[in-house]
């Protein structure tokens, strides 16, 4: 790979950027991104080598895009209006449905491959960025048949080089799947956040008492609401499905609590033991 423009400079994209210098040294970055200080952070940490604009990307090899998924909706059809007939496009938002049927009728349809690489973590912006962040991570391809086969075996080349696991998926399920382990997540990070610091008004109580426990169920509300916003609006009806249903077990154990049938509540937790068995099968 000769260049690589990258839309959005932060934890992903910055992060993408640092595995791809160092698989392929000979790569040039341009960053575009409408945080100006953003870009100098990059150009300073050297996640980038030079910024550039939207308009440029008729140079492009490869565009790799990582901003907010509402922002994408209209950033990606006009990405797909400057490109060359040879330049592969690819998105990592965490939404799909939405973003495929933006840009299914575009003319350069063929050029850009739907992918959410299930990596990041609560940090956001250059700063935020690592190397080694796809590492073993899967990812998630949507609509492969639409994309240009030997742009496929491009992108799929780069995704090898990063370490990454492929699976193949419809939007539809993408979205309504991470609704679940990954959009319901956050949401329950933050709530539980919300919770202690209206509960608890003294900072110094809830950083004295605060055990590893709490530290890794609260991470996620550490996260940026400028990209998650966006994520729960798009995907809306699998975030209020899976939220019922998240809901509705919280209630019946609130029930059993109440009812005083701490055998009961055993049982509950010794079954959900089971997701130790599901997880460690994925490392």
């Amino acid at each position: 790979m000769k260049n690589l423009y990258l839309i959005g400079v932060g934890l992903i994209g910055g992060s993408f950027a640092l595995d791809i210098k160092k698989k392929y040294p000979d790569c040039k970055i341009y960053g575009v991104d409408t945080n100006g200080a953003h870009l100098n952070d990059a150009l300073t940490l050297g996640v980038i080598d030079e910024k550039a604009n939207v308009e440029d990307v008729y140079n492009a090899e490869v565009v790799f895009i990582a901003i907010p998924v509402d922002v994408t909706l209209t950033v990606l059809p006009q990405i797909l209006d400057y490109i060359s007939d040879e330049t592969l496009v690819i998105d990592a938002g965490s939404t799909k449905e939405a973003i495929c049927l933006s840009i299914k009728d575009h003319s350069r349809r063929r050029n850009y491959l739907a992918a959410h690489p299930i990596a990041g973590t609560e940090f956001s912006g250059p700063n935020a960025a690592t190397y080694n962040l796809f590492q073993n991570k899967t990812n998630i391809i949507c609509e492969v048949e639409a994309t240009a086969f030997k742009l496929q075996e491009k992108a799929l080349g780069i995704f090898r080089d990063l370490g990454m696991r492929i699976r193949y998926m419809n939007p539809k399920a993408h979205d309504k799947h991470i609704a679940y382990v990954s959009h319901l997540s956050h949401i329950s990070s933050f709530m539980l956040g919300k919770t202690v610091i209206e509960k608890e008004k003294n900072e110094r109580d809830i950083f004295d008492m605060a055990g590893s426990g709490f530290e890794s169920t609260v991470r996620l509300a550490k996260s940026s609401p400028a990209m998650w916003t966006p994520i729960f609006k798009q995907n809306k009806a699998n975030v209020i499905e899976t939220l019922g249903e998240y809901i509705n077990n919280l209630m019946h154990f609130k029930s059993l609590m109440e009812n005083e049938d701490f055998e009961a509540v055993y049982k509950e937790m010794k079954k959900t033991n089971h997701i130790k068995s599901i997880l460690s099968g994925i490392k």
